[in-house]
């Protein structure tokens, strides 16, 4: 499987748990955690699916956009399971992990930002 299909699958996965968690901070939990924790998901499964479509026009230099979105899905799932776990059980997943999940998003970013100084087209 491509990078390109993994990435796409990825987002449509974070599409689907973002929508079942907002939907659960609605009308199970009412935490903020788990709100953020999906709004967190859906802005980030955009990021994914358009930022590989501009990888694959060329906008984006092509192993520093994969790197970045996986740095990108990686940080979201680890806070994202991170908040939710606060908000349904009360603890965290493990100590620290939304911040490493947070520095992993901003590192990803980073990235895409420098994939795009880096690019072929554009």
């Amino acid at each position: 499987m491509t990078a390109a299909k993994i990435h796409l699958v990825l987002a449509a996965l974070m599409g689907l748990a973002g929508v079942g968690l907002l939907a659960a901070a609605a009308h199970v939990t009412g935490t903020s955690n788990v709100q953020t924790a999906s709004q967190m998901l859906l802005f980030h499964a955009s990021l994914v699916f358009g930022a590989t479509a501009a990888r694959k026009a060329g906008f984006l230099s092509d192993l520093m956009a994969r790197i970045a979105l996986s740095l990108i899905v990686a940080g979201v799932a680890l806070f994202a399971a991170d908040l939710s776990r606060r908000g349904f059980a009360g603890e965290a997943l493990f100590p620290r992990a939304a911040p490493i999940g947070g520095f992993g998003m901003l590192g990803g970013w980073l990235v895409l930002a420098v994939s795009a100084l880096f690019a072929k087209r554009g």
